[in-house]
């Protein structure tokens, strides 16, 4: 049987078809189908002729269909667990985490939908504006092309999702080529809410394809979750549209002398640098912890990492699982092989089998080595000692990526001097950069990207702002 694609709430399928394959061990997961040329124009077509309409919509209604994708997603939570491990090869540990955060996703959706509703601003503040009071409303700019990636197959497509369907725009959605299953059963749980037809459709292209949706003057956001120079590339070859890139990194931790706790701080930095295999944005990937501490530290975060082991996805004992595929395995062990070759020191992992990288510890690392100043997005850990806060925060800084760090410490000036120096969009103190909450501002500055997720910030630069003067009013 093949999956079909949803074009403007209604499920169609093509002869063009592809199969869907487990990352751990090659089995077929699903076949299914490429969007046909008239597909996708038809989506383009409706998403543009419901924009006005979408946009007019009541709030109470926006609100309720996202309440109910919320609570779906819930009763579902089993069934789409299992289909997120099948195609993306995520531990089925962190994929039942990843379907808890996309219901919890659609409901702040919903909430936002019901507050969404500008602001008013007193102009009487000069005498010419006297009697007179501005209504600042925010307006969809038009219908958005999500383009999503495969690591959150789920969540990181609800983010493109939920904030539009709440702020009234339609929406394009793209997901990945290797894991479309999960957004198409998303299809299936929004085809079960009463939104306007052309409010949404998922279409299965060919990253190929996603040029043409790009360059489509009807569609004029667009928001790309993914690999840096593709994302730049979409923004330079549409300067005049409004462009929003999570572009990932290489997240760093700084570790202070006065932590009081370093297992605690091992277990959090060994389980969020090797969780969803490291294939995460905001994966741990480099550490710089005082010397005073740095020893002990990482003794025990190679006792953590040591006892996490790789395993099949779908054992529920299983915290690391495979990459998206062998040869994503296989750049992550050519780059270290490179560090070593360099002068790094494997202090534990290093390993590959398949898709599969073992859970990866490396030292003395030099600076220009692809582990260190590239985004690894595997499971690998560059760690070293600093003498200093100004060293470490330095370290961190020397990045052409600032996304998100952390730095343990219990000193409050540090952390509002972190928080005013780190060159980063996020800075997480007493934890790992992986902590992410799923409404507040998330994204990145130089490479990471532009723009924000989280609903409420998603939401703003999916509209703008459009002022209303009213004069001769008592204000």
């Amino acid at each position: 049987m093949v999956s079909g694609y949803w074009i403007a709430g209604e499920r169609v399928t093509s002869d063009d078809t592809f199969e869907v394959r487990n990352p751990y061990d090659g089995r077929l997961v699903a076949t299914a189908a490429y969007a046909t040329d008239a597909d996708v124009e038809r989506s383009v077509a409706a998403a543009a002729d419901v924009a006005r309409e979408f946009a007019a919509l009541p709030a109470h209604r926006r609100a309720a269909a996202l309440d109910h994708v919320s609570a779906r997603i819930t009763e579902r939570a089993d069934e789409l667990a299992e289909l997120i491990t099948a195609e993306n090869g995520k531990p089925i540990f962190w994929a039942k985490a990843e379907i808890a955060r996309a219901a919890a996703t659609f409901r702040w959706g919903a909430e936002e939908a019901r507050r969404f509703s500008g602001e008013l601003q007193r102009l009487d503040t000069d005498p010419g504006g006297t009697g007179r009071m501005a209504v600042i409303r925010r307006v969809p700019r038009g219908p958005v092309l999500g383009i999503a990636p495969f690591n959150f197959p789920l969540n990181l497509v609800a983010h493109k999702v939920a904030p539009a369907l709440a702020a009234g725009v339609p929406i394009v959605l793209k997901p990945a080529p290797k894991t479309p299953l999960s957004a198409l059963a998303l299809g299936e749980i929004l085809a079960e809410t009463d939104l306007p037809t052309g409010s949404w459709s998922v279409l299965t292209t060919s990253n190929d394809k996603a040029a043409e949706l790009v360059a489509d003057e009807r569609l004029p956001i667009v928001s790309f979750t993914g690999s840096g120079p593709v994302g730049w590339s979409i923004r330079d070859s549409v300067p005049r549209k409004h462009v929003t890139l999570e572009l990932g990194g290489n997240a760093a931790v700084v570790v202070n002398s006065d932590w009081p706790d370093l297992r605690q701080a091992a277990e959090r930095i060994a389980t969020f640098a090797t969780y969803q295999a490291g294939q995460s944005c905001i994966s741990v990937q480099r550490v710089f912890a005082h010397r005073d501490v740095y020893d002990e530290l990482v003794s025990n975060v190679l006792d953590v990492v040591n006892e996490l082991g790789t395993g099949d996805p779908a054992d529920p004992g299983t915290k690391v699982g495979p990459l998206i595929d062998e040869a994503a395995a296989e750049r992550v062990e050519q780059w270290v092989d490179e560090a070593v070759a360099a002068g790094a020191k494997v202090l534990t992992g290093g390993t590959r089998e398949g898709s599969t990288y073992a859970p990866t510890v490396l030292a003395d690392v030099p600076a220009d080595a692809k582990v260190s100043c590239e985004e690894v997005f595997g499971p690998v850990l560059v760690v070293a000692p600093v003498d200093s806060i100004d060293e470490a925060f330095e370290q961190v800084n020397d990045s052409r990526y600032g996304l998100q760090a952390g730095v343990f410490t219990k000193d409050l000036q540090l952390a509002f001097r972190a928080s005013a120096e780190l060159e980063v969009g996020g800075v997480i103190i007493g934890d790992v950069p992986s902590f992410r909450a799923d409404q507040m501002p998330y994204g990145g500055l130089k490479e990471s990207g532009t723009g924000r997720e989280g609903l409420r910030s998603a939401m703003e630069d999916f509209t703008e702002q459009r002022v209303t003067v009213l004069t001769g009013i008592a204000v």
